[in-house]
């Protein structure tokens, strides 16, 4: 009943201006519009809407996150890439 299932897949959050992150994830939270998103390595392919809050991730045994205000993600069984503007509080000069 199991599957081999990678320990980690390729995470990437692009804005119009900058990478935010490109790394080897293990868990990303994303903020759908009806609600937060939790993706684990070997995830259904799924293409979802975001809304304003944060986007959390484990990477290497650290925790990051960015705070955004909506956009889109592409969900696939080894990759998540994030296309996203980054929220105006977080915004530097």
């Amino acid at each position: 009943m199991s599957r081999n299932v990678p320990p980690a897949f390729h995470l990437k959050v692009l804005t119009s201006r900058e990478v935010l992150c490109d790394t080897e994830a293990r868990e990303v939270t994303l903020p759908g519009l009806d609600g937060y998103l939790g993706i684990l390595p070997g995830h259904r392919p799924l293409v979802v809407a975001l809304g304003k809050g944060k986007i959390h991730y484990l990477s290497e045994g650290e925790e990051e996150e960015f705070s955004v205000r909506g956009g889109t993600a592409e969900i696939l069984p080894g990759e998540v890439t994030v296309f996203t503007e980054i929220s105006q509080d977080e915004d530097k000069p």
